[in-house]
């Protein structure tokens, strides 16, 4: 199943000490391993808990980077395809591959092709978080029917606000920065459709990715931009 966590700006200091904490939180996501990868120039911390299923190696752990070094891939789920991508990727160009894993895939695939095409391409269940080190911009990522969570958020909104991310709300619980405010308009549609549905989450500011969206948050500008590459109702209407 794996879970991941991370966080954008803030104080470095309090990011390291509460990364750990927050992959911790969802340990019964991935009780094989854990791994971090940290970027103190860009304020970027990732971590990861796996549950080790396409190659059970050390070489399928995460975060995991592409072999030119651009990308930083923690993600959650599994992509049915991933052998057919390779087979097409291998196509153009002569790839060493390390290791079996469809990280290593994504990752490879996201240097080649780009993170759009990789993901219009992709089909499984899957979240991910990931950080371009060019661009200094961070992708969250979730499947075209939603199987796997994915939350995110600003919290602190000055000048040290932290952007929060992971797949579950109780990872960004654990953070120093995150504020717990109850969302008065999640709490009315939990009452009135027992789910708190659509973009929301129970607290405020604290946001789902939507099925079959890309979010993307610049973190020079902390604009965030969200790019949808499926919808059920365009596949319907081709049909």
């Amino acid at each position: 199943m794996c879970g991941f966590a991370g966080v954008l700006g803030g104080s470095q200091r309090i990011n390291k000490e509460a990364l750990k904490l927050m992959t911790d939180r969802v340990i019964h996501r991935g009780p094989d391993s854990s791994g971090q990868w940290f970027d103190e120039k860009d304020n970027i911390f990732l971590g990861h808990r796996r549950l080790s299923i396409l190659d059970v190696s050390s070489r399928g752990s995460q975060p995991m980077s592409s072999q030119n070094g651009r990308y930083i891939l923690a993600f959650n789920g599994e992509i049915y395809n991933h052998l057919e991508i390779r087979k097409s990727l291998e196509k153009n160009i002569n790839i060493k591959w390390t290791g079996s894993s469809d990280t290593e895939t994504l990752v490879m695939s996201f240097q080649i092709l780009g993170i759009q095409n990789t993901i219009r391409a992709a089909i499984g269940m899957f979240a991910m978080s990931v950080w371009d080190r060019k661009k200094k911009c961070l992708s969250l990522i979730r499947d075209r029917i939603g199987e796997k969570p994915l939350y995110y958020g600003w919290q602190n909104k000055d000048r040290n606000s932290s952007f929060l991310f992971g797949s579950e709300l109780k990872s960004l619980k654990t953070h120093p920065s995150f504020l717990g405010k109850i969302s008065r308009k999640a709490v009315l549609d939990y009452l009135k459709n027992k789910s708190v549905t659509g973009e929301d989450s129970i607290y405020e500011n604290i946001y789902k990715v939507s099925p079959g969206f890309i979010i993307t948050i610049d973190s020079n500008s902390k604009n965030i931009d969200k790019y949808q590459y499926w919808s059920m109702e365009e596949t319907i209407k081709r049909a």
